[in-house]
């Protein structure tokens, strides 16, 4: 027994299962039928009048569009846990930013517009008179992870039926739609309600009318004249009226159908003109690349060139600096004094240096007494005169102890000892500057100036 009423549980489990399935395509396969009779009666009109909100083909498809876009939409969970309605706007608002040039915005700032269903049903509006509504639907469904979050399991923009409607309402972009934004249509307080009347009708068979004209022969009158062949016309001549509206509404469908040809062909040489320009464009970019790249070439070749041309002129440079620096080394060398006597005009600087800071100081009257002292001087150092006796050789030791030659002393040294020097000494006129030397040199280091 228990296992016969867990039977019986599985068992309308899963006919409650197959059921709500059932019950699920055939609302979508309603409203997918519904939406595209709405569509083809929207063309129709068009032909013979303008579509604004007074027409009742496009109450309609607003109507099947809306619940189209809110079958099976989820609720949004709030913090306490509880799950409140939305409208699709909320859905639209989300996925169809990535449209260029897109409408959400300016819906958005609409004063007169302000809970989310009245801002869905403006948002149709527009788009319709945009000529964007099958690529706002496109570009939402291409986001399949943002229509995850926003609808159940068994939605329509979920199943198979969505690429249909993007397919579908591709036929709507050559209608010129005129919608006035602050009518009674843009309402969000009432849902929106599908009239199916205008698609609902019943045609017979053939085999049922001759069927129901036996009845109305046999129950109609007991006479026998009534079934006679002679009251045969009412058929015929409702046969010839059935033909009549057949054909009526073939000529319909062909012209329609002959429409939508236009159309498309117009927007096929639309298309085709927009792929020549492209093509054209994309050509005259790839001259503009290869003559960038060629100059790019010609500049960089030139560059080359330059930097070539620069190090031969730095290495030039370099070679007649080092040359120079060789002739002022030369240069210099010839023109300085020879070591020997350097090293005698240093000794003999330092005797008279020496002898001036141990007070032996004197007036000289001329330049010629300045020249004899210092001819004296180089004298007791000369080496053919080493034998006059040891005191002087101590104390040439004592006054050279200590010093050191000096790119200075050597200069001056030189300067008193030449002829040039002794000709300028002999030239001044006072010989005030010579009388007392010791005011100046303070110490053995200091030179004469």
């Amino acid at each position: 027994m228990a296992s016969r009423s867990l039977g019986g549980l599985s068992g309308s489990r899963g006919s409650k299962k197959s059921l709500s399935a059932r019950n699920a395509a055939v609302e979508r396969r309603n409203l997918i039928t519904v939406c595209r009779f709405s569509v083809k009666t929207l063309i129709d009109r068009s032909c013979f009048e303008t579509i604004d909100d007074s027409s009742p083909e496009f109450n309609n498809f607003a109507a099947v569009l809306e619940q189209i876009l809110s079958h099976r939409l989820k609720g949004q969970v709030t913090w306490f846990g509880y799950e409140s309605p939305r409208s699709f706007w909320d859905y639209i608002r989300v996925a169809c930013r990535k449209v260029s040039q897109n409408c959400i915005c300016s819906i958005e700032n609409m004063e007169n517009v302000s809970s989310s269903r009245a801002k869905g049903r403006a948002w149709i509006r527009v788009a319709l008179m945009e000529k964007h509504l099958s690529e706002y639907i496109s570009t939402a469904l291409r986001d399949f992870k943002t229509t995850r979050r926003f609808y159940d399991d068994g939605a329509i923009v979920l199943g198979e039926e969505a690429n249909v409607l993007a397919g579908m309402l591709l036929g709507l972009n050559a209608i010129d739609f005129s919608f006035c934004l602050k009518g009674e249509g843009l309402d969000g307080t009432f849902p929106a309600v599908i009239d199916y009347t205008p698609y609902l009708k019943f045609e017979q068979s053939s085999d049922s009318i001759s069927s129901d004209e036996e009845e109305l022969r046999t129950f109609g009158s007991s006479d026998s004249e009534s079934s006679t062949p002679e009251n045969a016309g009412p058929p015929l001549i409702m046969d010839e009226s059935s033909w009549f509206n057949k054909c009526k509404r073939v000529r319909q469908k062909y012209q329609l159908t002959l429409e939508q040809k236009g159309y498309l062909e117009e927007l096929l040489r639309l298309r085709e003109n927009q792929l020549s320009d492209s093509v054209s464009q994309n050509k005259v970019l790839l001259q503009r690349i290869e003559d960038s790249d060629l100059a790019h070439k010609l500049e960089k070749e030139q560059l080359e060139y330059i930097i070539v041309e620069l190090q031969d002129q730095l290495t030039v440079l370099k070679n007649n600096d080092l040359r120079s620096r060789q002739e002022l080394t030369a240069h210099l060398t010839n023109q300085w004094p020879s070591p020997g006597a350097l090293d005698v005009n240093a000794v003999a600087l330092d005797t008279l240096l020496y002898r001036k800071h141990n007070k032996q100081c004197k007036s000289y009257q001329s330049l010629e007494q300045l020249s004899a002292e210092v001819s004296l001087s180089q004298a007791s150092l000369d080496p053919s005169h080493s034998q006059e006796g040891d005191g002087k050789q101590d104390s040439f030791n004592f006054i050279g102890e200590g010093k050191e030659d000096t790119p200075s002393l050597l200069g001056l040294c030189g300067s008193l000892t030449s002829v040039a020097s002794y000709k300028s000494l002999t030239s001044l006129k006072s010989n005030d500057c010579l009388a007392s030397p010791t005011a100046e040199m303070k110490s053995p280091g200091r030179t004469p100036s």
